[in-house]
C-alpha cells in the first residue's frame, strides 16, 4: 500500500502505455456492461423480458446497439455552426476518461516484471483534479445544445449548466470533511486512511450529500432535466445522430462510473476488502484481489442509478433547484464546520470525536430528507394557482380528487320560445 507519492512516476514509459489502455479497455467494457444492466434491472423491475438475444443472456446487445449507431447517417444541421457541432461530443467524451488517471484501483503489484500500483499517477491535489477535468465536460453538453441552431437543444444546453454548476457546489463542500478527515487530497493517501474504518461512515452526511449531488451532476433520473423528453424532444442531442451521438451516450456512462468511482474511493473504502474480510482473510487486501472490491462497490453504485431510474418520476426544475441552492449547500455548510471543529477539539484535547459525527450526521441526513421531501402545507398551497390577470380562471380539483371513467355528458339549455321570423327564414 503506497501510503506517500513516491511510488509514483517511476514507471517505463511502455507500463504508462499499458495502464492507460488497461484503463481505457475497462472503461468501455464497463459502459456496455452498465447498458445491458439498466436495461435487464429496470425490465426485471416492469416485470418484462429484457435483452435476450444477442449473446448469452443478451450481453451482446449492447455492442449490437453501438454498431447499429455507428452505421446511422450522419446528419449536421444547416443552422448549425459545424465546427463546434463535431467538437460539442468530443469535448463531453474526454474529460470522462481523463478522471480514471487518478483513481486508484489497487495496491502495488507486480505488472510484466516490474513492482507498481494499481493507478495510472496520484498527485497533492488529485481530487481537486478531477472535479476541475469534470467540470468541462459541461462544456461539451452545453456547447453541444448552442451550436446545433435548434431552441430545444439550446433550452437542454441551458438546464445542464444551471443544473450542474449548481450540484458541483454541493459536491465539492461534501468533500471538504474528507479532506479534513484525512489531512490529504491525494486519492491513493484518502483510500490508505479509511483502513480501518470508512469514511462513508464516520462523514454520514457529507456521504448522503455526495450520492445526491452525484445523480443531479451525471444528469441521471431523477435530476434529467437537460434530457427532459416530454418538452425538450430528447434536450442538448436532439440535432445529433451516429457516432457523435454515440460519444455523448458513451459520456453519460463513463461519468456514472467516474463518480462512483470517486464515492467508492472518498467514502467506501477504496479497493480495501468489505465488512472487514481482512480480518479474517489476511490476502484480502493484496495482489489484485482488491480490484474486485474496488469494482464490487462501483457496480453497486451504477444499481442505484438504475434503481432510481426506474422508480422516481422526473422532477420539476424549480424544486430541484431549490433543494439544491436552499438545503444541499446550506446543509454542507453547517457539516463542514461542525467537521472542522471537532477535528480541531480532536487533536488539541485528544479526546474521540467519533460518536459526536455520527450523532450529528444523523440529525443532519433528517433534515436532508425533510427538504427533499418538502412540507404538505407548500404542496396544498400549489393545487389552485391564481387566475392570471386578463386570462381564464383555473378550476380547483374535485373535491373527492380526480374524476375516474366517462364524463358527464353536456347538457345545454334549450329555450321554449322561438322568435319571431324563424320559421320563415327557413
Amino acid at each position: 500500500m503506497a501510503e506517500d507519492l513516491s511510488a509514483f512516476g517511476q514507471d517505463p514509459w511502455w507500463l504508462v502505455l499499458v495502464k492507460a489502455g488497461l484503463i481505457f479497455v475497462v472503461l468501455v467494457l464497463l459502459t456496455l456492461f452498465n447498458i445491458w444492466w439498466e436495461r435487464r434491472v429496470v425490465a426485471r423491475m416492469q416485470h418484462r423480458i429484457g435483452p435476450n438475444v444477442h449473446g448469452p443472456f443478451g450481453l451482446l446487445q449492447s455492442l449490437a446497439d453501438g454498431v447499429k449507431l455507428a452505421f446511422k447517417e450522419d446528419l449536421i444541421p444547416k443552422a448549425a455552426d459545424k465546427v463546434v457541432f463535431v467538437l460539442a461530443p468530443v469535448i463531453a467524451v474526454i474529460p470522462a476518461f481523463v478522471t480514471f488517471s487518478v483513481v486508484p484501483f489497487g495496491p502495488e503489484v507486480t505488472m510484466f516484471g516490474e513492482r507498481t500500483p494499481l493507478q495510472l499517477t496520484d498527485m497533492p491535489v488529485a481530487v481537486l483534479f478531477v472535479m476541475a477535468i469534470a467540470s468541462i465536460g459541461i462544456y461539451g453538453i452545453v456547447l453541444g445544445g448552442w451550436s446545433s441552431g435548434s431552441t430545444y437543444s439550446l433550452l437542454g444546453g441551458l438546464r445542464s449548466s444551471a443544473q450542474m454548476i449548481s450540484y458541483e457546489v454541493s459536491m465539492g463542500l461534501a468533500l471538504i470533511a474528507v479532506f479534513i478527515y484525512a489531512g490529504s487530497l491525494s486519492t491513493s493517501e484518502i483510500v490508505a486512511a479509511q483502513d480501518d474504518l470508512w469514511f462513508g461512515l464516520i462523514l454520514l452526511p457529507s456521504f448522503v450529500i455526495y450520492v445526491i449531488s452525484m445523480v443531479g451532476e451525471v444528469n441521471r433520473a431523477p435530476f434529467d432535466l437537460p434530457e427532459a423528453e416530454g418538452e425538450l424532444v430528447g434536450g442538448f442531442h436532439t440535432e445529433y445522430s451516429s457516432l457523435k451521438f454515440a460519444l455523448f451516450f458513451l459520456a453519460e456512462y463513463i461519468n456514472m462510473a467516474t463518480v462512483s468511482a470517486l464515492a467508492t474511493t472518498l467514502f467506501l473504502g477504496g479497493w480495501h476488502a468489505p465488512f472487514w474480510i481482512d480480518r479474517v482473510w489476511e490476502g484480502a487486501n493484496e495482489g489484485y484481489v482488491p480490484v474486485i472490491w474496488f469494482f464490487g462497490k462501483v457496480l453497486f453504485f451504477s444499481f442505484l442509478f438504475i434503481w432510481l431510474r426506474g422508480a422516481l418520476p422526473r422532477l420539476r426544475s424549480d424544486p430541484f433547484m431549490a433543494f439544491g441552492w436552499k438545503v444541499l449547500i446550506p446543509v454542507a455548510l453547517a457539516w463542514t464546520v461542525l467537521v472542522a471543529i471537532m477535528r480541531y477539539v480532536s487533536n488539541t484535547y485528544d479526546i474521540g470525536v467519533q460518536q459526536v459525527l455520527l450523532f450529528g450526521g444523523a440529525a443532519i441526513v433528517v433534515v436532508l430528507a425533510l427538504g427533499f421531501f418538502g412540507s404538505e402545507e407548500d404542496e396544498e398551497e400549489d393545487e389552485t394557482p391564481p387566475a392570471p390577470e386578463g386570462g381564464y380562471p383555473v378550476p380547483p380539483m374535485p373535491a373527492g380528487g380526480a374524476v375516474r371513467g366517462a364524463a358527464a355528458p353536456l347538457e345545454f339549455p334549450r329555450s321554449t320560445t322561438v322568435p319571431a321570423g324563424a320559421g320563415e327564414e327557413a
